[in-house]
């Protein structure tokens, strides 16, 4: 029977191992544990923070809403939907898709104006390229 319980239980990796999947450093993880953004799923008897593919999955989430600008606060409340929704019957399933729509919306202008932005940095340095090719 031991056999069977280790196969449900879900696999785990060390926090050197999150980090290289989600390729961010182990010092903004153990930021977000301590912030309360992404708590690991356990510890090992030793102390070492234990994380599962979920974990992962979930620090992608604040991984990519980062560059659009958001605020822990923000990153907080949107994991608050995410996690409310795995357990969502269909009475809140309809309010949770409002409030993820309105994220939704925001992370579209979020985008729309970081796009905007590295067009003009792109334009930058076509200006610096010009400008360096009329010099020796």
């Amino acid at each position: 029977m031991g056999d069977v319980s280790d196969e449900a239980a879900p696999a785990t990796m060390h926090i050197g191992e999150l980090a290289d999947r989600a390729e961010m450093s182990q010092r903004t993880i153990r930021h977000y544990d301590e912030v309360g953004l992404l708590v690991p799923s356990g510890r090992t008897t030793g102390g070492f923070r234990v994380y599962t593919d979920r974990d992962l999955e979930r620090l992608l989430v604040i991984r990519r809403m980062k560059p659009l600008g958001f605020s822990l606060e923000e990153m907080a409340e949107l994991l608050r939907v995410v996690d409310a929704l795995a357990d969502a019957g269909p009475a809140d399933a309809v309010a949770l898709a409002e409030r993820l729509d309105g994220w939704l919306t925001e992370a579209r202008t979020r985008h729309t104006a970081l796009v905007e932005r590295a067009g003009m940095a792109e334009e930058f340095l076509g200006t610096l390229t010009s400008l360096r090719a009329t010099l020796p």
